[in-house]
């Protein structure tokens, strides 16, 4: 829906004007509270460009729908002013002044909240003026799917098209510098949200038993899902079976080169969860190190007197303070999603992908049946119908697609649970950076997977006792992957080892490694979204009128 009209730059003809951009909000279905709104900032807006006008010029008025929002945008010749004084500074109307004349009264507190809806510019002697009346809640899918669409149908076709060496020359110059520097600005703050978010949590507790309750029934969730996955992803290959003898003809020097540096032992990983000082945490970006010092920050601080109130005021500022940094930050993800996606296809191309799709597929469907399993959890321990819940997770699932990193969705999945269905932050300030921790259903399904597929590849036979020793270290070694980009294919490569599959059987998946990573990353966040909503349900800090709505 787009319409346009234009007017004589006179007091005259702003009536005719607000009319016009009444009547297309009208036609265009917007409510009548939010067409009021609009019409009423549309009109000051008209008088501005008038006041500053240049004489004889035209206004020109176009009122369109725009990714799901209702945008009017507006221009005339003039000079250049603040558009801010003239709107958004206006100031708060006294008790006498709402006595006397509340429809002023009215109009003031309208404009002001109005005001940062409002973008201006001036350009070549013309004022622009454009005004979002309504803000779908779907505009930032939009952009999302927009810019993913986009990076498909243009990797394709460099990758088809273009000189290899101008695709090298364009990932390695711009496509991953942007992903990276995206990446590491999330890493940036991903240490800060989990500690503060954390400390604040378990501070703001004035019982410590109700801390043991949701984290005890956290971890409890968290195992269940995890066996879960792991058995799915055995019985999943074993219905499918995928894997060709043929494959291992393709397998390249590469894969040696793939890390096995991770521990299998339980009493290792026990051990290597409390930090020996306060700054490594921080600096090596260790989530079950900086969980231990969060947790002790948080129950001590409520224990030291009169200074609790103080430390409690300043953890939670510094809360605000990087959340924020992580909102600003996500506003910038359909300009990472087209650079990661459209690396990845230049990078890989069709061929690559297509020699692997037994396997991929297999995994695809595990996940899928993983989906369904944690519906049935909402169900059967949340109550809870999943609907909902699905269709919100949907553009954030789109958003955590992109980045491969658990650690790195962190904000945006604590952002989820605060502003769309409601949940306490008592509740998802624990459980979402612990779920990132301990918490790898995809990881796992993947390690089951292509263990065992590429274990068919080179014949290594896994027998009963081998697939239960297999089903115990993809636990142990999903609980101790960082949630980064590539910690599959690292896990992996250990795995392999253990089962006497050649280690450079890996190299076959680190071609796939990026998209695995993507499904990977969504996977593994659904179910830490799954079994935060289910215990903030049990605990009765969920807000079930915003779940629903």
């Amino acid at each position: 829906m787009s319409k346009a009209a234009v007017f004589a730059l006179n007091t005259e003809e702003i009536e005719n004007a607000t009319v016009f951009v009444q009547q297309c909000l009208e036609e265009s279905g917007v409510n009548s509270k939010e067409s009021i709104k609009g019409t009423l900032v549309a009109e000051e807006a008209l008088g501005t460009l008038v006041a500053h006008g240049a004489e004889g010029g035209e206004i020109h008025v176009r009122v369109r729908r725009l990714l799901g929002n209702m945008i009017v945008e507006m221009s005339a010749p003039g000079e250049e002013y603040s558009i801010t004084e003239n709107m958004a500074s206006a100031a708060m109307p006294s008790t006498e002044e709402i006595g006397t004349d509340a429809q002023e009264a009215i109009r003031h507190i309208l404009l002001r909240s109005l005001a940062a809806d409002l973008k201006y510019r001036h350009r070549i002697g013309r004022n622009y003026i454009r005004i979002t009346i309504v803000k779908s809640p779907r505009a930032f899918l939009y952009k999302t799917l927009c810019s993913l669409l986009a990076a498909v149908v243009i990797g394709l076709l460099l990758s088809s098209f273009a000189p290899a060496s101008f695709n090298r020359a364009l990932d390695g110059y711009v496509l991953s510098p942007v992903k990276t520097i995206y990446i590491n600005a999330l890493k940036l703050i991903v240490a800060p949200v989990v500690f503060f978010s954390i400390v604040s949590c378990i501070a703001g507790f004035s019982n410590l038993s109700d801390l043991g309750k949701i984290g005890g029934k956290t971890f409890l969730l968290y195992m269940l899902t995890t066996l879960i996955a792991v058995t799915v992803g055995i019985c999943v290959f074993y219905l499918f079976q995928p894997g060709h003898a043929a494959l291992a003809e393709s397998v390249s020097a590469a894969g040696s080169s793939a890390s096995s540096s991770a521990s299998l032992s339980v009493k290792d990983i026990l051990i290597s969860m409390v930090p020996s000082n306060v700054v490594r945490p921080f600096l090596n970006d260790d989530m079950p190190q900086l969980i231990v010092l969060a947790v002790l920050c948080g129950i001590a601080t409520g224990m030291i007197g009169h200074f609790s109130a103080m430390l409690r005021a300043l953890f939670e500022a510094f809360n605000e303070l990087f959340l924020k940094i992580a909102s600003l930050i996500i506003s910038l993800m359909p300009v990472a999603i087209f650079c990661s996606a459209a690396s990845m296809i230049i990078q890989l191309g069709i061929q690559t992908i297509l020699s692997l799709l037994g396997m991929f597929g297999t995994f695809i469907f595990g996940l899928a049946c993983m989906l369904v399993i944690y519906c049935l959890l909402l169900i059967l321990f949340g109550h809870l119908n999943p609907r909902p819940f699905l269709k919100k997770y949907f553009p954030v699932a789109l958003q955590v697609f992109s980045m491969s990193s658990s650690n790195a969705s962190i904000p945006l999945n604590m952002d989820f649970c605060e502003k769309k269905i409601g949940i306490s932050s008592k509740v998802y300030s624990l459980t979402i950076p612990l779920g990132a921790t301990l918490n790898m259903d995809g990881t796992c399904i993947q390690l089951a997977i292509f263990a065992l597929a590429l274990a068919k590849v080179y014949g290594v036979p896994v027998s009963g006792g081998s697939l239960l020793t297999m089903a115990f270290l993809i636990i142990i070694l999903s609980m101790g992957a960082p949630g980064i980009p590539g910690a599959g294919v690292i896990c992996l490569s250990v795995l392999l080892e253990q089962l006497q599959v050649p280690t450079e059987a890996v190299s076959l998946v680190m071609g796939i490694g990026p998209l695995l990573g993507m499904f990977l990353c969504m996977s593994n966040c659904i179910g830490d979204m799954v079994v935060t909503t289910i215990v903030a349900k049990q605990s009765g800090e969920l807000n079930m009128e915003a779940y629903r709505e």
